[in-house]
């Protein structure tokens, strides 16, 4: 009897252990996601994210990998604003109601911060425009700090058991982060009205934090390929003085076309980190922020 009673206090206290110990399940859609749920769940989460940096997140399948990983996910966190659209909404129909929309485990980063170029009307016509605004926020500080504060309220709703030890991780993070925005406003101030042209609307919160002026885009519009006559005319426009000083691309952007403009007028071509892994140096959402001023800076000085 003795015997029979310690092994069910075993089996117990296994389950209770094994409750207690285990780790909230995070689905990101980006690396910066990922990044920032470590940042605020630390130890206590597990997170995977469904597409890596040289991947353009509008255009990747949903493939049934995702599926078995967001069925177990407690919290979904992305960037929302239709960036999504295409892959996204397969995988949470398939997912618990503890992501669903309106769900407490249903994150859209889009919904808590300003979104910028929000069109009056949309058609075909517009290429790949998205009706509720730009959806690449990620590339504000600022707004990473705003979706950190919902982030770490939802963790303690999921995981309220540990409250305290998300809270101090996002005290911690936010303290480091307010200081790392003060320091790259400083860092970055030279740039202000630094002419740019850009691959895709990809950079358009980064422009605007940083006060650059975005000149064109290589695609004729967005989600458009370049194409000859419009590179072309782009050219045209540079010949004739309207000054340029860097061209931006994404990792996972084709480099023909930054290039060859390039090589034509002199303008540097950047490959921008983007996210979290877009490059060797681009390691955490800190060194992302620190990489891309000082891609911008270097570029912005070679042509003066």
């Amino acid at each position: 009897m003795e015997k029979y009673s310690i092994t069910l206090t075993l089996a117990i206290c296994g389950l209770l252990c094994g409750n207690a110990f285990a780790k909230v399940s995070l689905f990101a859609c980006e690396p910066e996601w990922e990044a920032l749920a470590k940042e605020i769940g630390g130890k206590n989460v597990e997170v995977f994210s469904a597409t890596h940096a040289k991947q353009d997140p509008h255009h990747i399948r949903a493939r049934p990998s995702f599926i078995s990983k967001i069925r177990r996910a407690d919290l979904v966190i992305c960037s929302g604003a239709g960036l999504e659209a295409g892959w996204l909404p397969i995988l949470i129909q398939k997912a618990s109601a503890r992501v669903q929309p309106g769900a407490v485990g249903y994150l859209m980063a889009s919904d808590f911060v300003n979104i910028l170029e929000v069109p009056t009307s949309v058609d075909r016509s517009m290429g790949d425009v998205h009706p509720e605004g730009n959806p690449h926020v990620h590339l504000n500080p600022h707004n990473i700090l705003l979706v950190a504060t919902e982030l770490s309220q939802r963790l303690n709703k999921i995981d309220a058991g540990n409250i305290d030890f998300y809270n101090e991780r996002f005290q911690k993070f936010s303290f480091r982060w307010k200081q790392a925005i003060v320091q790259w406003e400083s860092d970055a101030a030279s740039l202000g009205g630094t002419p740019v042209i850009v691959h895709h609307k990809s950079f358009i919160y980064l422009i605007s934090w940083l006060n650059l002026s975005q000149k064109g885009s290589l695609e004729p519009r967005p989600g458009i390929p370049p194409t000859v006559s419009h590179l072309e005319d782009l050219l045209k426009k540079l010949k004739q003085g309207d000054p340029v000083d860097v061209i931006m691309r994404a990792p996972y952007d084709s480099a023909e076309a930054s290039e060859w403009l390039s090589r034509q007028t002199g303008i540097p071509a950047v490959m921008m980190p983007y996210t979290v892994g877009g490059d060797s140096e681009s390691k955490d959402l800190f060194s992302l922020f620190d990489r891309s001023i000082t891609l911008l800076k270097q570029a912005a000085s070679a042509i003066k």
